[in-house]
C-alpha cells in the first residue's frame, strides 16, 4: 500500500484494508504523515502490517519536480527491496507519483482515487490541471483503476482501458459499539443534518439554500471550514467540529440526513447514516447516485427545491420504508466484511494474473 493522504476518510479505509489483508498477505504500507493523520495512528494497524515512512511526499506533489524525482527514487528502492506482487496506490498525489515510480514489470499496480480530485474541486485551473493528469497517466501507464462505486467507475473508463471496482464498507462491529451507548440529542423541530468541512465540494450554499426553502425545520451542520461563511440561513446552526461520540449523539437525534457535494467515492457518513437509519437526501453525482436508489432507499436531487420538496413530505409522513432498506443495504454491501472478500480475491486474481 502507498498511501500520501494518510487522514480523514482515506486513513479510515487504508488502516482498515491493512489491517484486514493481514490475515492473507504480507502487508507493507508505504506512507506520509499529514495534520489530519491520528498521532497515534501506530495504534489503529495490526502489529503485522509493515510500516515504511516515505521521505519527501507532500500533498503538493506533481507541482515541485525536484522533490517529485526524490519521491520516485525512495519508492522505487523501497520495491526493490519489498519486491511486493501488489502496489496499491491510494488517492491523488500517491497515484500520480506513484504511476509514474512503478512500472509493473515484476508486480501489478492498482490505483484508487478515492473520489476524482478534478471532480470533487469543481471548476478552476487546479481542477483542470488533476484532470489533465489522470487523463495522461490514465493511458501512459498499466496500471488498474479501482475505484470505490460504481458511478466512479464510469469516470474511470473514460481515462483508462483497466478498471474495477469494489464498494466502500464501514466496520459494522465498531459502529455498532460506538452507537451502544450513545443517547440521541433531541430537537423539538424536524432536524436535517450534513458533517464535514465547509468547502466547494460539499457545497454549503445550497445546504444553505435548502434550509431557507424550509424554515420549518431545523438545520445543522457539523463542522466548519473556509466557506462556513455561506450558510446564513436564521433556522441554520453550524456547531464546529465536535467528538465523534457527540456527532453521533447529535446523528442519532436528527431525522434526515443530507449530502449535497459535488462528488464522492462513497461517503463514510454517508454509510454511517444509513445504518443508523437516517432519511438521506442526496446529489445525484459521481458515488452518491451508486449508493442511494431514487424513492427506495433515500432521495437523489437535482436542485435545491427537490430537496426541500421531500423533507417537507417526510415531516407531514415519514417514510419509513426508506431508511430500513438503506439499513439492510449497509449489512448486505457497505460492510468491511464483504468487502474483505472482494479485495481478496481481487488481490488474488491479479498477483496469479501477473505471475502468469
Amino acid at each position: 500500500m502507498v498511501c500520501e493522504a494518510f487522514g480523514g476518510g482515506v486513513f479510515t479505509y487504508v488502516s482498515q484494508l491493512c489491517n484486514d489483508m493481514a490475515d492473507t498477505f504480507d502487508v507493507y504500507l508505504a506512507y506520509s504523515i499529514r495534520p489530519q493523520t491520528p498521532k497515534n495512528y501506530k495504534d489503529f494497524l495490526d502489529p503485522r502490517v509493515h510500516l515504511i515512512p516515505v521521505q519527501g511526499f507532500s500533498s503538493k506533489g506533481l507541482t515541485n519536480i525536484s522533490n517529485d524525482i526524490k519521491v520516485i527514487k525512495n519508492l522505487r528502492a523501497i520495491e526493490a527491496k519489498v519486491k511486493p506482487d501488489v502496489i496499491h496506490l491510494h488517492s491523488s498525489v500517491a497515484g500520480g507519483i506513484g504511476r509514474i515510480a512503478f512500472k509493473g514489470k515484476n508486480n501489478t499496480v492498482v490505483y484508487t482515487p478515492h473520489g476524482y480530485a478534478h471532480i470533487l474541486m469543481g471548476k478552476g485551473k487546479k481542477s483542470q490541471m488533476y484532470g489533465l493528469m489522470e487523463t495522461i497517466l490514465g493511458k501512459m501507464s498499466n496500471a488498474i483503476t479501482l475505484t470505490c462505486c460504481e458511478s466512479e467507475d464510469e469516470v474511470a473508463a473514460k481515462l483508462t482501458k483497466r478498471h474495477a471496482y469494489i464498494e466502500t464498507g464501514v466496520n459494522l462491529k465498531d459502529l455498532s459499539t460506538s452507537l451502544d451507548d450513545i443517547k440521541p440529542v433531541k430537537h423539538d423541530k424536524f432536524t436535517v443534518f450534513t458533517l464535514g468541512r465547509a468547502c466547494t465540494q460539499k457545497q454549503p450554499q445550497l445546504f444553505n439554500r435548502i434550509a431557507e426553502l424550509v424554515p420549518e425545520a431545523k438545520f445543522v451542520w457539523i463542522g466548519n471550514g473556509e466557506l462556513e461563511n455561506q450558510l446564513t440561513a436564521p433556522n441554520l446552526e453550524v456547531t464546529g467540529w465536535k467528538p465523534r461520540k457527540e456527532a453521533l449523539a447529535m446523528a442519532k437525534g436528527a431525522d434526515a440526513f443530507v449530502l449535497c457535494s459535488l462528488g464522492e467515492a462513497i461517503a463514510m457518513s454517508l454509510i454511517e447514516n444509513m445504518y443508523i437509519k437516517k432519511l438521506v437526501l442526496v446529489s445525484n453525482v459521481m458515488g452518491n447516485k451508486s449508493v442511494i436508489n431514487d424513492g427506495v432507499n433515500g432521495y437523489v436531487c437535482d436542485k435545491p427545491e427537490d430537496y426541500a420538496r421531500h423533507i417537507k413530505d417526510a415531516m407531514k409522513e415519514f417514510p419509513t420504508a426508506l431508511p430500513e432498506q438503506a439499513y439492510q443495504d449497509v449489512l448486505n454491501i457497505y460492510n468491511t466484511e464483504t468487502m474483505k472478500k472482494k479485495y481478496i480475491d481481487f488481490y488474488s486474481q491479479i498477483s496469479r494474473e501477473g505471475t502468469a
